[in-house]
């Protein structure tokens, strides 16, 4: 019943647009200016005209929403699921895959990717973007490795920033409410000959979920401050620049409930409770633009960011586990290892062959400091589980329309990346990549719309990829038109997963472990090194109309992708063994409506159906068949204005979702200044934990206020 519904969906619009006499007439209308998209292929677009399906989602919804947070916003993407690890950190997942990571899509700001190659992370709470200062954010739902590179595989998320220009006066902000909310944004923006400037400085804190499965509070709280300036000058008739520099400083809580591997004689008190996580961001970029006539024009960017992420914390463990021996087995036997300190653990016979249990009585014969009638001795030492990222970006684009009909975007980039830890990679690892990329758009008449292009791709880590895509799109009239979809994408693993080399270099033990104040962990794991890239191919049909006449946008799809050589195993070191052997097959539809009712009422609606195979059982924890979300956002007139938004999913890493927020506003003015006051209460309608098990508030429902002045 649900193929026959989703294959007949595509009819029914077109008899919907043939039949109905309002809509009918508002088909040929062509007089009505239509919103441009810039992600798909990095040329400016009608919807109608894009190779795929994005979502928009503009100042109006954004501030609408009440959300704190860029993942909040994304849950009004259809396809789009949010699964919060803990209370500082989210994942963001397009059509679901792992749910511990965020490898499979492109993210950027204003252009710049946040994306981080060494360790295949979007850290979406560290983003140092304020949501006061974001216009407006594209979200291009499908692979574009042909625009954006590798990990662009299965989405890209483009995060606008409000122009300088657009952005003078200042605006004051504070915001608190239950669970420890406490958030604040001030922002000044000024211009001059030619110029303008924004500078912003915001901070956010709340203190996370509650407790956990085993109803113990959890440590999961976030406190972070941003300072964001953006530049624009003109330096004449055909040429500016636009610079930015933002920072972010903050702490993310870690709950650290570590358990020894060995049964440990007496429970040490210097056992840490808390391994914080301390982030520091910095990022800058300078753009030319150059405009050679209206027909032709350029840019040059270019990028500087680094990411750290400092944590150091103390652990105690049975002195065995610093055993040289156990070091050695563990490299030839891992599993045996673990066999073994389980069945300790349960006071269980030693399992094994005779020649195994023989070894591991030698190693304990040589270490007779670490027994203990009643256990092992323990030590307890620093762990040091410092990352750091640096990122250099240099890119070339040239935009020329050969003619009326025939326009081609090309460019070139080269990107070094690097990043350092002790403990995950023994120090430094260096990736540069090369791309080049070239698409075109082809108007063969007045309906039909050719689009193609590829992007070539050779990182020093991998063998070079050629990403392609290919689309014809039939323009009802520049407002309505129909799409179909060829392309392939490709996700290079990151440098973690392909040359790890993870060990943990415990100081400070206390008593010395062995004899030794300083000693290796016997649990270590390696990359495999040769590790290929992801592939997937993807097809897709669908629709985009825009109803002028009342106001209705509709955007829908139906989609078949495959992604093969996937990368699903956990990457734990006592279980770190990633292959390419894994695949996932998608096929589904999605739809999007956004309807103005009017100067006072609009409507928004977004619904994903996703069926899937996946070889993986991880891949198989996340993705939801049903998901979606509903919002009514309402001007009630004398300064009042309302937003109800609905969020469900029947399956967030195998729990339920469903959650209703409600917005009111009142704007107040004060001479020239004005001030709005408003209110947010969320309430969740399921009675389940959020994505995991651990994830848990003593209340359902959130309530939070925000007071902001704008003069």
């Amino acid at each position: 019943m649900a193929n026959n519904t989703r294959a007949s969906l595509p009819l029914a619009l077109l008899a919907l647009m043939a039949t109905g006499e309002v809509l009918g007439n508002d088909l040929f209308d062509n007089h009505h200016a239509m919103p441009e998209i810039l992600t798909a292929t990095r040329l400016k677009q009608s919807p109608a005209a894009v190779p795929g399906s994005v979502t928009v989602l503009d100042s109006a919804l954004i501030k609408a929403s009440g959300a704190r947070s860029i993942p909040e916003l994304l849950r009004l993407v259809p396809g789009m699921q949010v699964v919060p690890q803990s209370g500082n950190l989210s994942t963001v997942n397009y059509h679901g895959s792992s749910a511990n990571q965020a490898r499979r899509l492109q993210v950027l700001v204003d252009g710049r990717s946040v994306y981080r190659a060494g360790f295949a992370q979007v850290d979406w709470g560290d983003i140092p973007v304020a949501i006061e200062d974001i216009d407006r954010i594209e979200v291009f739902r499908g692979p574009n490795t042909v625009s954006y590179g590798a990990n662009a595989l299965m989405a890209v998320i483009n995060i606008l920033t409000r122009a300088p220009r657009d952005s003078h006066g200042t605006r004051l902000k504070h915001t608190r409410g239950q669970r420890g909310i406490d958030d604040w944004y001030a922002s000044h923006g000024l211009g001059w000959d030619n110029g303008d400037m924004r500078l912003s400085l915001s901070g956010l804190h709340d203190d996370g979920f509650d407790h956990d499965g085993e109803n113990n509070n959890f440590r999961d709280s976030k406190r972070l401050n941003r300072l964001n300036l953006s530049i624009s000058q003109e330096l004449g008739a055909t040429q500016s620049i636009d610079w930015q520099l933002a920072l972010k400083e903050g702490t993310n809580q870690v709950d650290n409930r570590y358990e020894s591997i060995f049964p440990i004689a007496a429970q040490p008190w210097e056992q840490a409770s808390d391994s914080d996580v301390r982030a520091r961001d910095f990022a800058t970029s300078l753009r030319w633009n150059l405009d050679l006539n209206p027909a032709h024009s350029l840019y040059v960017q270019t990028n500087l960011q680094q990411w750290e992420r400092l944590r150091q914390w103390r652990a105690c463990e049975g002195q065995l586990a610093f055993s040289p021996g156990l070091r050695d087995l563990w490299s030839r036997n891992p599993g045996y290892v673990l066999a073994t300190a389980d069945a300790i653990k349960k006071n269980l016979p030693l399992p094994g062959t005779d020649a195994q249990k023989a070894e591991i009585a030698a190693i304990l014969a040589q270490s007779p400091s670490a027994l203990n009638p009643t256990g092992f001795n323990h030590a307890c030492g620093l762990i040091n589980e410092d990352a750091r990222e640096n990122r250099f970006d240099l890119e070339i684009q040239d935009t020329f329309s050969i003619s009326d009909d025939l326009r081609l975007v090309s460019g070139l980039s080269y990107r070094h990346d690097r990043a350092e830890s002790e403990t995950y990679l023994n120090g430094e690892l260096k990736r540069d990549t090369w791309s080049l990329f070239s698409q075109f758009e082809w108007r063969v008449d007045q309906h039909w719309l050719l689009q193609g292009g590829a992007m070539l791709e050779d990182a020093s880590t991998q063998n070079p990829s050629l990403s392609p895509r290919l689309a014809l799109n039939y323009l009802i009239t520049p407002a309505h038109g129909l799409r179909a979809v060829y392309s392939e994408a490709v996700r290079t693993p990151d440098m973690f997963e392909n040359h790890a080399h993870w060990q943990y270099r415990v100081r400070d033990l206390r008593p010395a472990a062995l004899g030794q104040s300083e000693a290796y962990y016997f649990a270590k794991a390696s990359g495999p090194g040769n590790l290929e890239q992801e592939v997937m191919r993807s097809r897709e049909v669908g629709y985009n109309g825009h109803f002028s006449n009342i106001g209705l946008t509709l955007d829908v799809k139906l989609f078949y992708d495959e992604i093969d050589n996937m990368i699903s195993e956990p990457l734990k070191v006592y279980q770190f063994a990633p292959t390419n052997n894994n695949h996932l097959r998608l096929k589904g539809a999605e739809s999007e409506l956004n309807w103005q009712l009017g100067i006072r009422d609009r409507l928004r609606l977004g619904y994903a159906y996703i069926d899937y195979d996946a070889s993986h059982r991880i891949d198989r924890r996340l993705t939801p068949r049903n998901s979606g979300s509903a919002g009514w956002l309402r001007d009630w007139g004398q300064g009042w204005s309302s937003a109800l938004f609905y969020y469900g999913a029947d399956q967030l890493n195998q729990y339920r979702f469903e959650r209703l927020d409600l917005r009111v506003a009142k704007r107040i003015a004060i001479g020239s200044a004005a001030l709005e006051l408003a209110g947010v209460m969320q309430q969740r309608l399921d009675d389940e934990p959020l994505s995991w098990q651990e994830n848990n508030y003593d209340e359902r429902n959130l309530l939070y206020f925000s007071a902001e002045l704008e003069f």
